[in-house]
């Protein structure tokens, strides 16, 4: 009995830094299709793919992420792109503004505006058998998407 006991003190650590450490989620086709479009980009702490976007000529930069694991849908696996353009409170989106920016969404052929916690994020949702090319794509549109928002609500400030 003694060294199942002492075995179970090391059987309970290693569960605790298995639960400890975070699951990344990163996934090995989009690693994949972002390396064949030359895409630089680093995997964040859960797993999402993280790209800065460069804007020289207007001197300001913008965060993309590509989900990094597919949800499945009725069968479907669906893959998100998402850049956020402001934060809630700091730049004052209100009932109004939110109104404003689902009329938004409404003109969007691809992607559409959405939160989570205290973030607007610009949102798209893809097939995830979409090719490296169209990812790119849909990146490129998340980004300016959220970029031309963020200068709106917030002016010169380049945050995000």
């Amino acid at each position: 009995m003694k060294p199942t006991l002492s075995r179970l003190p090391v059987a309970a650590l290693l569960c605790a830094a298995a639960l400890a450490t975070p699951a990344l989620a990163a996934d090995a086709s989009v690693d994949a299709r972002l390396k064949a479009r030359g895409v630089q980009f680093e995997v964040d702490a859960d797993g999402d793919y993280k790209v800065t976007y460069s804007y020289k000529q207007e001197n300001r930069t913008q965060l993309v992420f590509v989900s990094g694991r597919a949800e499945q849908v009725n069968g479907i696996s669906v893959r998100e792109v998402f850049s956020p353009a402001g934060r809630l409170a700091a730049d004052g989106i209100d009932g109004g503004k939110a109104l404003a920016l689902l009329a938004d969404s409404r003109s969007k052929k691809i992607g559409s505006w959405e939160i989570s916690g205290d973030v607007l994020y610009f949102v798209i949702k893809l097939p995830d058998s979409v090719d490296a090319a169209a990812l790119e794509a849909a990146m490129d549109i998340a980004a300016e998407t959220a970029d031309n928002q963020e200068i709106e609500l917030s002016g010169d400030k380049d945050e995000l």
